[in-house]
């Protein structure tokens, strides 16, 4: 009775458990099944010791349908799904017939291991033993062949359950949303509301990831008031859920709204926050909330350190990357790819390709991932024959490159103008890879090609795209066309942007820019009036440089900076400097028809000017000048960094919405082919 007692109630440790067990070999209930089948639950399901267990099945000397169907059940819970399967073999070869409890477990290791023979052959047990009615049965029928791909098959047996639950309804939604079909998931939760089902949190988040990926905000809404009425509205799951939604569909405000009024947060909860912030371009937002979860002492996981890295490099926050990729250890970033492809990426962006490829040779395993996070860096700080090099080293390792190695390879050739190799690459992607170029390689092609003033050709590539042309291929063929003074093609040009977006003023400020450096100032202003019919304004252009782990944000004319009368004060002396030494400001980039002086000033105020003038008053003479521009820096402004690093002996490194600049001694790592 003691023994029964303490097996009822269960043990404090696994210890105990196994001086039980050793008791109930002393006393002669060893091969008592019913006491055997309460010690084989709690080995397998409160200690997760599936070892133990099998050693304790292996001494029964005659099993029962029972202590199979614990056994096949407790490995399918603890992720043995091929052992779950050898068991079930064996009650079949023992003359057991499978029932009700166990074909739901049977059909989880057919459905996780994609055994689709097996897994068919189950379902034919299961008609033939009546039990294709049973809804936990038929459930598990519906995740099976929903995950092997038969979802008219499945949704067959979803109709056959005579009275459906929450988890039936969540197996075919789920089926939906593996296989892309978001909307018909979504609409089936729908019709499951009008069917009465009350769902449960599981239910819940798994269709704000549906609603998530159409980007359906309004449906995502309505869930999400559903959830408050039916109580959820404290539930860490469904909210966690509801913050990845909204950050997803770009709801930032939403989601920033749903994550303060949580009572519970988790670190899964943290990192939506954080990776919604950085991937919709708000990256001092993303770190301002990595810093209160510090405060919160709750470490970030994966999932948080890749938005964090992510963020750092959109700001070339250097030295905050290093203090929170500092915060796990380096053995996860080398094991684990997508946090070591952050931390190269991070490096990279920030400037430090060194550091990035110290990282790259450290990688345990270098999968294609990796590889084309490295081949990009390279690319991006202008080391086009490296990029080629590792381009070299995957076909050797046998890894097929993917689009993403391509796009790396032609932003390499764009950098350094290298049409031949550009066109190479781009031939060799369906000729010997098998790749089909997607549009973002048509892009780079295209830049590739407008840049080398090679404009004819760009658009006759634009032509003969199988896709339509989106407004990042036509913007690149309009770089192409100020840089060579095209207006005719640039105005056509224009007609295809505004008809794609014609709420995009830098459409309308490029082909003013266009007539401005060709006084055609009338022309221009045309242009300007129609912008300000249609209340348009400038995208603002941002600098951002970090001192001392503090990001400091500049903008055209920036006032509102502490030490703002120093900075400008230093931006006089530079200019002093520089026109002794022969510096004559690029006025024509200057939009407007005003006196040559007042170009003067528009120039000299630019954001990049002024956090190259704050890191000269607030760094050492050995420190190096990392500056970051949203938008692509200026000629006028491309000379003055030249001359600055000349005269001031220092190392600027200024990377804008294209590439990196390395200045040093008086020229440029871009060899000023910008």
């Amino acid at each position: 009775m003691e023994l029964k007692a303490a097996l009822f109630h269960g043990f404090q440790s696994f210890n105990q458990l196994k001086h039980i067990h050793a008791r109930l070999i002393r006393t002669g209930f060893d091969q008592n099944n019913y006491l055997l089948n309460l010690l084989l639950k709690f080995t397998l399901n409160n200690f997760n010791n599936p070892n133990y267990a099998k050693l304790v099945f292996n001494q029964t000397q005659e099993p029962n349908i029972f202590l199979y169907n614990t056994m096949i059940r407790g490995l399918v819970s603890n992720n043995c799904f091929h052992q779950s399967i050898e068991f079930f073999h064996g009650m079949r070869n023992e003359g057991f017939l499978p029932n009700n409890f166990t074909f739901p477990f049977l059909l989880k290791s057919c459905t996780r291991l994609s055994d689709f023979e097996l897994g068919v052959k189950a379902h034919g047990l299961v008609v033939k033993g009546g039990f294709d009615y049973d809804v936990f049965v038929k459930t598990g029928l519906v995740c099976f062949y929903a995950r092997c791909g038969f979802l008219d098959d499945a949704h067959q047996m979803f109709d056959d359950i005579p009275e459906k639950n929450v988890v039936s309804w969540t197996a075919i939604m789920t089926g939906y949303i593996d296989f892309g079909k978001f909307k018909e998931a979504i609409g089936l939760f729908q019709r499951s509301l009008e069917m009465g089902l009350s769902p449960d949190s599981f239910t819940l988040v798994r269709v704000l990831s549906a609603c998530s990926r159409v980007g359906d905000v309004s449906a995502g809404e309505w869930i999400h008031g559903y959830a408050v009425e039916m109580g959820m509205g404290r539930n860490v799951f469904v909210n966690t859920g509801l913050v990845d939604m909204y950050a997803k569909c770009g709801e930032m405000a939403k989601a920033r709204e749903v994550f303060d009024e949580m009572v519970e947060k988790d670190v899964v909860s943290w990192s939506a926050m954080i990776q919604g912030y950085a991937v919709n371009g708000l990256p001092k937002e993303a770190l301002e909330v990595f810093y209160m979860m510090q405060r919160e002492n709750v470490r970030p996981d994966c999932y948080s350190m890749v938005g964090v890295l992510s963020a750092c490099a959109r700001l070339g926050a250097l030295e905050v990357g290093e203090w929170a990729s500092k915060l796990m250890d380096m053995n996860e970033f080398l094991s684990n790819a997508v946090l070591g492809t952050a931390l190269i990426d991070m490096y990279a962006k920030c400037g430090r390709m060194v550091s990035a490829w110290e990282i790259f040779k450290q990688m345990l395993v270098k999968d294609r991932v990796i590889w084309n996070a490295v081949v990009s860096g390279l690319a991006m700080h202008g080391y086009v024959k490296s990029a080629f090099c590792c381009f070299g080293q995957v076909e050797k390792l046998g890894i097929k490159p993917n689009g993403n190695t391509f796009i790396g390879l032609l932003c390499a050739c764009t950098h350094a103008g290298l049409v031949d190799d550009g066109r190479k690459y781009f031939q060799s992607m369906t000729h010997l890879y098998s790749v089909e170029p997607a549009i973002e390689h048509y892009g780079c092609m295209v830049d590739l090609l407008g840049r080398a003033g090679l404009l004819a050709e760009a658009n006759s590539l634009i032509e003969s795209m199988p896709m339509k042309a989106n407004a990042v291929i036509w913007g690149a063929l309009l770089s192409g066309c100020r840089l060579h003074r095209d207006t005719k093609l640039a105005e056509h040009v224009l007609k295809q942007l505004i008809e794609l977006e014609p709420w995009n003023s830098g459409n309308y400020v490029h082909l003013s820019n266009i007539y401005a450096s060709n006084n055609k100032w009338d022309d221009s202003e045309k242009i300007r009036s129609s912008m300000n019919e249609r209340r348009m304004q400038k995208i603002p252009a941002y600098s951002w440089i970090e001192i001392d782990g503090i990001v400091h944000e500049f903008l055209v004319g920036d006032t509102y900076h502490p030490i703002s009368d120093n900075i400008y004060a230093k931006l006089g002396e530079l200019s002093k400097e520089l026109r002794e030494a022969g510096y004559v400001p690029k006025t024509d980039y200057v939009l407007f028809d005003i006196e040559e002086e007042e170009k003067e000033h528009f120039v000299g105020c630019h954001s990049e000017k002024l956090a190259l003038a704050f890191g000269l008053l607030s760094t050492k003479p050995s420190d190096v000048i990392r500056i970051i521009k949203n938008l692509r820096i200026c000629g006028d402004c491309h000379t003055f960094f030249k001359l600055v690093s000349k005269i001031t002996e220092r190392e600027i490194i200024l990377r804008d919405n294209n590439r990196f600049h390395c200045f040093l001694k008086g020229s440029c790592s871009c060899g000023d082919y910008w």
